[in-house]
């Protein structure tokens, strides 16, 4: 029976966090929403359920109420501890999240907020969300387009979303040590304070956290971007110490390819995908975004075109190594609310009906070309990998290990059984992640 649950608000996250308990020696699957984790077979296998709520640009009561039944589903199937998985730049109606799988719980049930995840160099101080050495409403996710963020210290974000008082735990206490923690802990509780901000920098910070709130042995849900989940499971001896999961093989001996959909429009991902086609084994397929936000004949024409090239590829004696499809590393830069308003979509539907496209597109290629020449997927943007997973069907994801933080591994259940999809937020990794990104893939490819 599956022990630890957690709900997340998208599904990159929900992979982020299951990678670190997958990484522990927990049997973990990533879900896209409630029903389909209900609906799963062997759950009784499985330590850990993530489950994707996918609400992260919902007006907040559409947001509660995901949330709200996709923590009594991990209820139903008797999960005994939860995390609110929150992302790591605060995106989204974190506060709304947290009240509503607070209000399924026991009343003396407490929210301890970490936001810290040390491994992809994010970290709190004071209150204060540092992103890679800069502020974080400094950073490119203030100005995302479908959740910015405006607010840097993370007690008063949470005040404005939440109706429970918020109580914050500053660096000078958790650099004490978990006693000095604890006694913090329950010295603002006893101020009525149901939501507490825990500042940390690293993960030994983390560690310490996570070994006070055990020791205490209060109804805790961890509220977190992974790293305080996996030492909280740690402290209650539901997992083991973390290492890698990486196969034997590298691969290089087979003639498959990687088939990418970018759908992320960041300055990282661009410089990611120019850095991996200066390899000549990688071809470039260019997608036009326009005909997919048009719609009807003009979409399914590009659709078309795009699947009748990458076809075309696949049918080389010498596959590709990898075949890039984008949609926003090419051209003018879209600003998608603008076209949402020039045609009087609601607010997220030309990002939806790009990605829509780019799910179309995959699922194509792999139902003519078939799996067995596949080597795997990469998706660049959450909601990119959403898309594909939806189109081709897919149950869920089990989730085994990461390339780098928040570039996560895993394999897809369901159709396509077992073939490796990785998973990368568009914010994350270096210049060169697309090349580890591809080469883990033909690792992965070799996997029994």
């Amino acid at each position: 029976m599956p022990l630890i649950g957690a709900v997340a608000d998208d599904l990159t996250g929900a992979t982020t966090t299951g990678v670190l308990l997958a990484r522990s020696k927990a049997r973990t699957a990533v879900f896209f929403n409630e029903r389909a984790a209900e609906e799963a077979e062997k759950l009784d296998d499985l330590d850990a359920i993530l489950i994707s709520s996918n609400s992260r640009a919902l007006p907040a009561n559409q947001a509660y109420r995901r949330v709200q039944s996709a923590t009594q589903a991990l209820q139903r199937m008797g999960v005994k501890y939860f995390t609110k998985r929150i992302d790591t730049t605060l995106r989204g109606g974190v506060g709304i999240e947290i009240d509503a799988m607070l209000d399924c719980m026991e009343e003396d049930t407490v929210a301890v907020v970490v936001p810290a995840m040390p491994q992809s160099r994010r970290i709190l101080v004071g209150g204060f969300s540092v992103i890679d050495g800069t502020a974080l409403i400094r950073t490119a996710v203030a100005q995302d387009v479908r959740t910015p963020v405006h607010e840097n210290y993370i007690p008063r974000l949470l005040e404005k979303q939440t109706k429970r008082k918020v109580g914050l735990i500053t660096l000078d206490t958790v650099l004490q040590g978990a006693e000095a923690i604890k006694d913090k802990l329950v010295s603002i509780r006893g101020e009525g304070k149901e939501v507490i901000v825990v500042d940390g920098i690293t993960l030994e910070d983390v560690e310490a956290i996570a070994k006070a709130c055990v020791e205490l042995r209060w109804n805790v849900v961890a509220v977190d971007p992974g790293a305080f989940t996996s030492k909280m499971a740690y402290y209650r001896n539901l997992i083991q110490k973390e290492e890698a999961n990486i196969p034997e093989g590298d691969g290089e001996d087979l003639n498959k390819s990687v088939l990418i959909a970018a759908g992320s429009a960041t300055p990282v991902t661009k410089k990611q995908m120019e850095v991996l086609c200066e390899d000549s084994r990688v071809v470039r397929i260019p997608v036009n975004p326009l005909a997919f936000i048009n719609g009807g004949k003009e979409g399914e024409e590009e659709i078309e075109r795009v699947v009748k090239a990458a076809l075309g590829y696949l049918s080389e004696e010498k596959l590709p190594r990898a075949i890039l499809m984008e949609t926003a590393l090419h051209g003018e830069l879209l600003n998608l609310s603008a076209e949402d308003a020039k045609r009087h979509y609601s607010d997220g539907t030309s990002a939806e009906r790009i990605n829509g496209g780019l799910g179309l597109i995959i699922s194509k290629i792999l139902e003519t070309a078939g799996q067995e020449k596949i080597a795997g997927l990469y998706t660049t943007g959450g909601d990119t990998m959403v898309s594909v997973c939806y189109q081709l069907g897919v149950k869920c994801i089990e989730v085994l290990d990461f390339v780098i933080a928040q570039t996560d591994v895993g394999r897809l259940v369901g159709n396509y059984d077992g073939l490796p999809i990785i998973g990368k937020g568009g914010l994350t990794g270096t210049e060169h992640t697309a090349i580890d990104v591809v080469n883990r893939l033909f690792k992965e490819a070799t996997r029994k």
